[in-house]
């Protein structure tokens, strides 16, 4: 069974960094896209960052642009999440996914197949 964990997030104050992990388990598996997501209570899961690991091309959300780097490690199966100059509004829960074929919408929900159990990240003014 295949795995995606997330770690790193924590509680940081505004203007802090925090840095996501991603890291699969299970059976080797060819996955063509990684996306975090993050999702605050009440509100729906919206896509943060994406990454085609077949070019390396990467997208990213108006909100975080310039601000979040998504990378990948594929000696260690692992994609990463570096987020600075982090604002209240970026506490959420962050979810890693997951989806083995090429897509257009890389930050929609519904093209994703594979997801983590998350991790919570806060930011205090």
């Amino acid at each position: 069974q295949v795995r995606l964990v997330e770690s790193g997030g924590g509680s940081v104050q505004a203007g802090g960094s925090l840095r996501l992990s991603c890291a699969a388990s299970g059976y080797t598996v060819s996955w063509r896209l990684m996306g975090w997501f993050h999702q605050a209570p009440g509100k729906e899961r919206e896509g943060v960052a994406a990454l085609d690991t077949a070019d390396g091309s990467t997208y990213y959300a108006d909100s975080v642009r310039g601000r979040f780097t998504i990378s990948q490690d594929n000696a260690k199966n692992t994609v990463y999440l570096q987020m600075n100059s982090l604002k209240p509004e970026d506490t959420a829960m962050y979810y890693c996914a997951a989806r083995t074929t090429a897509t257009f919408w890389v930050l929609r929900e519904y093209s994703y197949s594979d997801w983590g159990q998350g991790t919570q990240v806060t930011v205090s003014s």
